[in-house]
């Protein structure tokens, strides 16, 4: 039987290090973004919210235009989508008074539907093997309901639970800790690993997001929303463009065909 190699770029990038630390930055940007422009735009919580869902909308249109890992127009939908994801919940907690425990099982039973459909339709949950626009839709779907999760929850902890922002960031850092010792030591399926690891780094981003943003009286730094996201925002492109410059984080999908 004769078969043929294709070779296809995978739309997502490599998991290392600059990966970690480049989300954990648009994570933290997106709560604090999403503060800011729900306070200021003057359009009011649900008006920005559907003004940066249309913009989100552009920006993945032109990532499913790619058909590759390109760091600019990927890490950008990124940042939109920590934004709409956080718009999202606020939305239902603030403008629908959903409790924050109702809004966490929502999009717990959300990400863990989509993930049920994704393993379904493709048989594989990897993000080394997003070379489809179905596995692209899947996955951009996936880290939506990652965000809106991890700022329920994030919230959730942080303020119904009373810990604090400093506290509820330190006990999801010892999480992921926990969790990158479970693959590197213990065994831990890497798909399961990383899906895990991406949802709690959005409720530490907010959770550290929040205590630097917001003022002494609420148990923030009192740093504001502006200077917070510029701070993330500069970190974002910086190592934006110096993974465009290193083409650092492409990856290429070998298909075989019988």
């Amino acid at each position: 039987m004769n078969t043929s190699t294709t070779v296809a770029f995978n739309r997502v990038p490599k998991v290392t290090l600059d990966f970690w630390f480049i989300k954990l930055m648009a994570v933290t940007m997106g709560e604090t973004a999403a503060d800011y422009l729900a306070g200021r735009m003057g359009l009011g919580l649900t008006g920005t919210s559907l003004v940066m869902a249309a913009i989100l909308a552009v920006v993945l249109v032109a990532q499913f235009a790619q058909k590759r890992y390109v760091p600019w127009s990927y890490w950008l939908a990124v940042v939109l989508i920590s934004i709409v994801g956080t718009l999202v919940t606020d939305n239902l907690v603030d403008n629908f008074g959903v409790k924050l425990h109702t809004t966490t099982i929502i999009f717990t039973i959300a990400l863990a539907a989509t993930f049920i459909f994704w393993y379904l339709k493709e048989k594989t949950l990897s993000i080394h093997s997003i070379f489809s626009n179905q596995r692209e839709a899947f996955y951009w779907l996936a880290i939506l309901f990652t965000f809106a999760l991890g700022t329920a929850s994030g919230d959730l902890v942080a303020e119904q639970f009373h810990l604090g922002y400093l506290s509820a960031g330190i006990l999801f850092g010892l999480i992921i800790a926990s969790l990158t010792l479970g693959y590197f030591f213990l065994g831990l399926d890497a798909i399961l690993a990383f899906w895990l690891v991406y949802i709690f780094t959005r409720p530490l981003g907010a959770s550290f997001g929040d205590l630097l943003s917001q003022p002494g009286e609420y148990g923030g730094f009192g740093l504001g929303t502006i200077v917070t996201s510029a701070i993330f925002l500069g970190a974002i492109v910086a190592i934006v463009a110096y993974m465009t410059i290193t083409h650092q984080g492409e990856e290429k999908v070998e298909l075989t065909k019988a």
